[in-house]
């Protein structure tokens, strides 16, 4: 067993995990960005490890955090999809479900959630007061995550009215509101270890961003063409995107502000003199998005692999990944580890010294010392929307199928992704036995849900 040296007092290092929303595997600078500047996530990357080979638990929001928190990926864990509830929020996790943020309170620790939650609705058992969380401030629903100027935001279990965006007036930025908070939550949390779940909104869908990053950005980038969106009627500020003149513009300021606030939080975490006893993660919940104006393929923001939020290729669910631990990780190393989002959860069980929990997860603290490890047999995923997608890694090969729910258009593919990294080359049809072994994964890991069923379950 490997433990981390801690120099607080109470003997635990704190946890800041740092979620971008959507941030695509090429949009920060190293990992190849040309365009957009991201110095501090940069910096990060250069003081600790970079995880070449590290999975979302999703390829869309609420499960990828239902896998990240319960430890189970979606054929295992609760929430499996985006499914909303009116007027506000999203199908909830159940009482039972047992989360990280309940894994470290138990431990010890003081756990914020600051930012996107869309795992419950506003006092439902899903609510993050209800699964472990001692203080929530950002979006309860992710769907009014969708918009920055949004109506409302939820502190706790209060609902705070941002009067400057009232009707459609648009001058209270609702990630600058939430990342105050969570600087906050630093300055007065030092007497207990805390755990900070910084759940960044950016930089997904509505592309809205400070003007003079816009203006930045627009000067790099030149003439571009506008961005119709919602701006009236029901699904304005209510999960509809709203214009912008200019759209790539905007997107790149929005991935700046991130890195901004990812610096800020660090120098935070310095200026209180817990930098040194802070274990830092920053990942995406998924690959990134093709909405609201939004074009990646401008950016390259899938670092030319296959495929986009929602899709099970790469580009969906192959996420930037840094873990910082100044004085214990080493600085400037690398890791082809295979890991995923359910592996966050035995790993920092590992490193608080508790019992590991029952998850589908294997903890990589080894790795984090640059040491050999055992790996996964193989990673699953299965994704509810557009006709039901499943997808099986083992042993460098790549199986999906899709159209789960249709069984006269279902098709499977094969990809090596040795010889094939960017899914080009579909090879089911010469290696049947290898489908078969797939196939008998994924309906073994496939556990039927009532609430996102299959068809068959």
């Amino acid at each position: 067993m490997f433990v981390l040296t801690v120099h607080s007092q109470n003997g635990k290092p704190n946890i800041l995990y740092i979620m971008a929303d959507d941030l695509g595997y090429g949009d920060v600078g190293y990992n190849g960005q040309k365009i957009i500047e991201t110095p501090n996530i940069d910096k990060l990357a250069q003081g600790g490890m970079i995880f070449n080979r590290h999975y979302s638990g999703s390829t869309v929001c609420a499960p990828s955090r239902s896998a990240l928190l319960t430890g189970f990926h979606t054929g295992h864990t609760p929430i499996r999809g985006n499914k909303e509830i009116n007027p506000e929020g999203q199908e909830p996790l159940p009482d039972e479900a047992y989360t990280l943020a309940e894994m470290l309170k138990e431990s010890g620790y003081t756990a914020g959630c600051f930012g996107k939650w869309g795992l419950g609705y506003p006092g439902s058992e899903g609510d993050p007061l209800n699964q472990g969380f001692d203080e929530f401030y950002g979006y309860n629903c992710q769907r009014q995550a969708h918009n920055y100027y949004p109506y409302h935001l939820w502190d706790n279990s209060e609902k705070v009215m941002l009067d400057g965006n009232r009707d459609s007036l648009e001058s209270t930025y609702a990630p600058t509101l939430i990342h105050s908070e969570a600087l906050r939550f630093i300055d007065t949390n030092r007497e207990n270890p805390f755990f900070l779940f910084y759940a960044s909104p950016l930089p997904h869908a509505e592309l809205a961003a400070p003007d003079s990053l816009v203006d930045y950005y627009a000067k790099k980038i030149g003439k571009e063409n506008a961005f119709q969106g919602v701006d009236r009627g029901p699904r304005y500020k209510n999960g509809g995107y709203g214009s912008q003149e200019r759209p790539k513009a905007a997107f790149a300021a929005m991935v700046h502000l991130l890195d901004q606030q990812v610096g800020e939080l660090i120098a935070k975490l310095e200026e209180k003199g817990e930098l040194k006893n802070t274990l830092i993660i920053f990942t995406s919940d998924n690959g990134p998005h093709t909405e609201g104006g939004a074009q990646p393929d401008y950016f390259d923001s899938n670092a030319d692999l296959r495929g986009y939020k929602r899709d099970l290729y790469e580009g969906g669910i192959r996420v930037p990944t840094v873990a910082f631990y100044e004085g214990q990780i080493q600085a400037g190393t690398s890791s082809n580890h295979i890991s995923a989002f359910w592996d966050v959860m035995p790993t920092l069980a590992e490193i608080i010294g508790t019992p590991l929990p029952k998850t589908d997860g294997i903890s990589f603290l080894p790795v984090l010392y640059g040491r050999e490890q055992p790996g996964h047999d193989y990673l699953y995923w299965e994704f509810h929307g557009r006709g039901g997608r499943q997808a099986v890694l083992k042993d460098g090969f790549k199986w999906i199928k899709l159209q789960v729910n249709n069984p006269e258009k279902t098709s499977v593919e094969l990809y090596n992704l040795k010889e094939d990294p960017k899914e080009k080359n579909n090879i089911a049809a010469e290696n049947p036995e290898r489908l078969k072994t797939m196939e008998d994964i994924a309906k073994r890991e496939h556990q039927p849900s009532d609430i996102f069923p299959f068809a068959g379950d």
